[in-house]
């Protein structure tokens, strides 16, 4: 009599062993682990007919499908184990950064049709004046907004999606840069997506930066530098 890797029997006389049953682990679930597959091949091995031991090439592949099936096992804990610690790594980088400066290598921003479109530019020094200048995709200005004294720090700026002749732009995507001067007489330039990151924030397993007044997640940053 022999049962095969499912627990059941395919030759010899009916046969019913308690003993078999109870030394048999179950795992809670449909899937079997390493230590099911173990047992029901001992059970195999015991009851196995004296007159036609199993085949030996038979054991080597199933001892075989065991130490693969362990394999994976230890393969998933480990990758389990991986991605925890690179979670935190993440988490605890995001923490280090905070003060920094941040890239998120797009000056775009988005006109939606019959609305203004608000965006906002770091300053790192107090501005005199300056202007803003709005692109097209092939870098041609399309709008000029005047930059009026401007304290250090963030500040929001509204578009209302016209051209300098005044006529109304399609909706789209735009581009953002600005040139001003500082109290020193020198100039200096900034656009859009560049910020420094004021704080980190968890939320679903994913890290959030604040750049300006959003939050961006940490994995769309193309850059951070220090100030």
């Amino acid at each position: 009599m022999a049962v095969d890797a499912y627990g059941n029997y395919t030759t010899g006389t009916a046969y019913t062993d308690t003993s078999a049953k109870t030394s048999t682990k179950t795992t809670g679930s449909s899937a079997l682990g390493k230590d099911d597959f173990l047992n029901l091949l001992m059970v195999e091995l015991k009851y196995q007919d004296p007159t036609e031991p199993m085949d030996s090439e038979k054991i080597l592949t199933q001892t075989s499908q065991l130490a693969t099936l362990e394999s994976a096992e230890n393969t998933n804990t480990a990758l389990e184990t991986l991605t925890a610690a690179l979670t935190t790594s993440m988490q605890y980088s995001g923490i280090s950064a905070i003060g920094k400066m941040a890239d998120t290598g797009s000056n775009a921003i988005q006109l939606e049709e019959g609305k203004d479109s608000e965006f906002e530019l770091y300053l790192p020094e107090a501005a005199t004046d300056g202007k803003v200048n709005i692109l097209d995709s092939k870098g041609n200005v399309l709008k000029t907004i005047t930059m009026d004294a401007t304290d250090a720090g963030v500040s929001q700026y509204t578009w209302d999606g016209t051209n300098n002749a005044g006529k109304e732009l399609d909706a789209g995507i735009y581009y953002v840069e600005a040139t001003y001067n500082k109290a020193d007489g020198t100039s200096a330039t900034t656009r859009v997506g560049l910020y420094p990151i004021e704080a980190i924030r968890y939320e679903g397993g994913t890290t959030y930066a604040k750049l300006g007044s959003s939050y961006i997640d940490f994995s769309k940053i193309t850059e951070i530098t220090n100030n």
